[in-house]
């Protein structure tokens, strides 16, 4: 198994300079080779440059910039021009499905966030110790780093990154051959919907509330969010309370990521350690969160017609808060951890069919939260019977792989 392990780092005064100056290097590396690939395709025939490139060249800029470039790791500065070439692999495979290519970008200094040393021991070393002992992580150039290391690492550690979120700094440990941690067997099997009035509700009719993170928080957030806007265009980036204000709003949304986060992992852990078999709808929330194509008026050029895109965006927000695909992929990872087995179904017409009769209609779900079958007459909560429905489909999808 393959699992990422993500710890606080507690540098010094110093060691934090020296964090935000290899960020800073690390993005100038990376605009510059960003640019190198542009100039070579525009000015010189349409030369494609690429990351074999520009790699062997790096020995050549380490020794014109020692202070800069010459200090930190040679595999990692690898790391990141791999990076861009990832970049620019996916544009080239939008550009071939047709689909919005999306040219990689120049990176602003506090919009490179993240250093990635692909191998345990060259330029960093994973030091783990024992309870009596601080841990700590070596990085080049930086030193010995302190980590609260909250829960034990296992398997082998393959790639250490560093990350910077808001003021603080994280490194995340990606390690394999992890030995599984499997359960006790059971036979209990569940189905579950997820929703936006319930976080999610189960086939034995037990109902999880949605915490709505966001909207708690959108008060202070707006807050923030109109004093961040009251600082003029041309002063953004430059002053020292625009960059507080711009913190402020950073800190509460990190808040509310490591909320959400954490209600994810506990509900998910319940239903691994409750259940053998958990069933849910195969949700495409990325299309279920798109903006409602506009309406041309045929009867008046250039104006459209009202096509619910308020109403849409609210309905998106909600869905987003809930974060459907964080949970469904945390829950497949306890659950392969734990020896559980996750069973996506079809989610098409499971709140519209009648677990009773099978009957399928739109109007069987009379309200948001009423379901009522208008060839049976069975009532029931809406929720309960799409987690009914998810059940229904599960065992049959079960019965057929055997």
């Amino acid at each position: 198994m393959i699992r990422a392990y993500k710890f606080l780092l507690r540098p010094t005064a110093r060691q934090a300079a020296a964090l935000g100056e290899m960020l800073r290097d690390h993005c100038s590396l990376y605009n510059a080779a960003l640019q190198e690939r542009r100039d070579a395709y525009r000015h010189v025939s349409k030369t494609t440059v690429r990351y074999g490139d520009q790699s062997v060249q790096l020995k050549e800029i380490r020794a014109f910039d020692p202070e800069r470039q010459g200090r930190w790791s040679f595999s990692s500065q690898q790391a990141t021009l791999r990076r861009l070439d990832k970049a620019f692999a996916a544009f080239f495979r939008r550009v071939k499905a047709g689909q919005i290519p999306g040219y990689p970008r120049f990176k602003g200094v506090g919009h490179f966030d993240t250093v990635t040393f692909p191998k345990d021991g060259d330029g960093c070393r994973w030091d783990s110790a024992p309870r009596d002992r601080q841990t700590r992580v070596r990085l080049q150039g930086v030193g010995h780093v302190r980590v609260h290391q909250h829960r034990p690492v296992q398997g082998r550690v393959k790639t250490v990154s560093v990350k910077r979120e808001g003021n603080r700094w994280y490194v995340v440990l990606s390690c394999d051959e992890i030995p599984a941690e499997e359960l006790s067997p059971t036979e209990a099997i569940v189905g579950i919907d997820m929703g936006v009035a319930h976080f999610l509700t189960t086939s034995d009719g037990e109902h999880i509330a949605n915490p709505r993170f966001l909207q708690a928080m959108a008060d202070e957030l707006a807050e923030a969010q109109r004093h961040l806007a009251t600082f003029p265009h041309r002063t953004r980036q430059r002053t020292k309370r625009h960059r507080a204000a711009a913190r402020k709003v950073a800190k509460l949304y990190a808040k509310i990521r490591r909320q959400r986060a954490d209600f994810h992992h506990k509900t998910a852990r319940e239903l691994v350690r409750d259940y053998g078999v958990i069933a849910h709808e195969s949700l495409n929330t990325a299309g279920m969160t798109k903006r409602p194509a506009p309406k041309p008026d045929p009867g008046r050029p250039s104006s459209f017609r009202p096509n619910g895109a308020a109403a849409k965006a609210g309905l998106n927000c909600s869905i987003l808060d809930a974060g459907w695909a964080q949970f469904l992929g945390i829950l497949a990872n306890k659950a392969e951890s734990a020896g559980r087995l996750v069973v996506p179904v079809d989610a098409r017409n499971t709140s519209r069919t009648c677990p009773e009769c099978g009957h399928v209609a739109k109007e069987n779900r009379v309200t948001q939260a009423k379901f009522e079958c208008g060839r049976c007459g069975f009532a029931a909560n809406a929720d309960h019977v799409g987690a009914t429905n998810v059940f229904n489909r599960a065992g049959l999808a079960l019965c057929a792989a055997a």
